[in-house]
């Protein structure tokens, strides 16, 4: 009975007064907390008085073994591990000033309690208006200090992580890195090489988590200027070296059999590659300086007058021909493709009717060269007007083993590869990874050639 009399007189020391807006529950002292054990509370009004309250010291071995030894249980230690005193709003500390709360009480519980916001001057200033004084104020600028905001970074793996400039570590092999700073406004900054980099202002509020989402994407190859051929007249692209994902382009579900399966090639080294498809007037200077013969002409440009219009009516050969008067070579299937993306993973690197002459904006026929928006590299008509000829021999299961490196196509084959479609393909087909296999000795009106250079200026 005196134990059941004792526990009850604690029970009401703690919580006599009801808790209010303008008042912070008090945490539980050592002492308050073993006097309850030993009295004989109930383990679920403990723990959730705990909860309530918090505790004020900090939670030793020697003190939990002495408790273990009055009887309490697993879960008041389990709450015990938990407990904090609760941070005072500034909601809180300004109705605790303004409901009369003597000063050093409310001093006290700002500084056993701490606080979860970062006092500006205009908080401040209101403050003191409704009674706060010199040492509350000094309280709370103390308390301030420990007031922490945590910021979850998810990214690229390995990513550097800046913070108003300042290096705060990598993103772990998950992608992700967790920090603590100062609430407020914040720079932050996250950059991978290889990568596009990401920057964003932040607002981190006061004792919480924020997340923030840093997706990284990769960065094109990026063409040096381009230069002006002696030999056609045309202006060639330089491409730098790199590393793209080669045939069906993610979320592409329009691909053919033999687009598939993506694969990750790398060019290493630079070269060059036409602007343009080779122009009639190009081609006439070939002719000229080669003694050969023009082909039939199309109806679309009878008797060759548009010198800007992309040449046609060329098989494989002529087109290395060309290549090679020129001092170049057809690009290999990996180049063109590399080149024709232009950094872009998409299966065109733009609206299709943006960017390209195909079968419904084309008229019935192709146009003179450079009229569609470049691509990011600068090229003009990789995606629609004529199909150009690259070097590669065709073989059905080739995207399965190509090589990694500088894939140049099967040693031997029965075909070759035209790539990047024409002012008849269907929207369907318009697309980047598209091949169309014929024979080296096909013609057509809508069969043209690109050519690339290993030279610096062919």
């Amino acid at each position: 009975m005196k134990l059941r009399f004792l526990m009850l007189i604690i029970f009401l020391t703690i919580v006599a007064s009801p808790v209010s807006p303008q008042q912070a529950p008090e945490p539980l002292t050592k002492d308050q907390l073993s006097n309850l054990v030993k009295a004989g509370m109930e383990t679920p009004d403990l723990v959730k008085l705990i909860h309530e309250h918090g505790i004020s010291f900090e939670l030793t071995d020697d003190y939990v073994q002495a408790l273990r030894n009055t009887g309490a249980q697993d879960s008041v230690f389990q709450a015990l591990r938990t407990a904090r005193s609760k941070p005072l709003t500034q909601e809180q500390v300004l109705q605790l000033v303004a409901g009369h709360v003597p000063s050093g009480r409310a001093t006290m519980l700002v500084e056993q309690h701490g606080i979860d916001f970062q006092p500006d001057e205009e908080y401040l200033k209101t403050l003191r208006l409704v009674g706060g004084d010199d040492a509350l104020i000094a309280a709370l600028r103390e308390a301030s200090k420990a007031v922490r905001a945590e910021m979850a970074v998810e990214t690229s793996p390995g990513a550097e992580v800046y913070l108003d400039g300042a290096l705060q570590g990598n993103a772990s092999p998950q992608g992700e890195l967790r920090m603590t700073t100062e609430p407020g406004a914040h720079s932050l900054k996250v950059s991978l090489q290889g990568k596009k980099g990401f920057e964003q202002k932040v607002t981190l509020p006061a004792a919480q988590a924020t997340k923030i989402e840093a997706r990284l994407e990769d960065i094109g190859p990026l063409a040096g200027p381009a230069k002006e051929s002696s030999k056609d007249g045309l202006k060639y692209v330089s491409i730098p070296p790199g590393t793209f994902m080669m045939g069906c382009s993610p979320g592409d579900s329009e691909c053919y059999g033999n687009e598939n399966p993506p694969h990750r090639v790398t060019i290493t080294k630079g070269f060059q590659i036409g602007q343009t498809p080779v122009t009639v007037g190009a081609y006439k200077r070939f002719v000229g300086a080669t003694k050969r013969h023009m082909p039939d002409a199309p109806v679309f440009n009878n008797g060759w007058t548009h010198d800007l219009m992309p040449m046609v009516n060329v098989n494989w050969d002529d087109a290395h021909a060309y290549c090679g008067w020129v001092g170049g070579r057809l690009p290999t299937e990996a180049e063109w493709e590399y080149a024709a993306r232009g950094g872009s993973t998409e299966a065109r690197y733009g609206n299709l009717d943006k960017v390209a002459w195909y079968n419904k904006n084309s008229g019935h026929q192709p146009h003179e060269v450079a009229q569609k928006p470049a691509n990011g590299l600068g090229l003009f008509d990789v995606l629609g007007n004529v199909e150009e000829w690259v070097s590669d021999w065709y073989e059905g299961a080739y995207y399965r083993n190509s090589p990694s490196q500088d894939p140049s196509g099967p040693a031997s084959g029965k075909y070759h590869i035209l790539r990047g479609v024409s002012w008849v393909t269907s929207s369907i087909s318009s697309r980047v990874s598209f091949r169309f296999v014929v024979g080296r000795e096909h013609k057509g009106e809508d069969d043209g050639l690109r050519c690339g250079c290993d030279a610096v200026n062919p």
